[in-house]
């Protein structure tokens, strides 16, 4: 039969260490993303790991009522909140997409306290892209 592995256990608190360890982040990047239908405001360190993340569907509106501004104000809110515990204090703002939650959740991002270093605009824009279908014979 084989061995089990013990599980490290801290003798302080008796606790089994699953829990993470809160990390201290000074900076960090906001990223907006506003569509029509939903508005998603993640937060990431400089090198990109997901710190917190929140959305306008996670925040418990459903339907039309996600691509709201109130809704994006919600979302960012949220997000911000997990991210002050652990010492975030400057940040740098990517916004893409065309939505209605672009403005209110850029504003909910100034009033929670953090210093912006620079506000970006990172929506695709097609260079002429793709070649539009042949027209119908009729």
């Amino acid at each position: 039969m084989a061995k089990s592995i013990p599980k490290s256990v801290s003798h302080r608190t008796g606790r089994i260490g699953s829990r993470k360890s809160a990390r201290r982040i000074p900076k960090g990047v906001i990223h907006v993303q506003a569509s029509f239908n939903n508005t998603i405001v993640t937060i990431t360190d400089v090198r990109g790991r997901v710190i917190s993340w929140s959305s306008a569907g996670t925040c418990g509106f459903r339907g039309t009522r996600r691509g709201t501004p109130f809704a994006a104000q919600t979302a960012a809110g949220n997000a911000i909140r997990a991210v002050a515990d652990q010492g975030m204090q400057r940040a740098e703002v990517m916004i893409k997409g065309p939505g209605l939650g672009r403005d209110a959740a850029l504003r909910a991002i100034r009033r929670s306290g953090i210093l912006l270093s620079f506000v970006r605009d990172v929506t695709p824009m097609p260079h002429n892209g793709c070649r539009p279908p042949k027209k119908r014979r009729v």
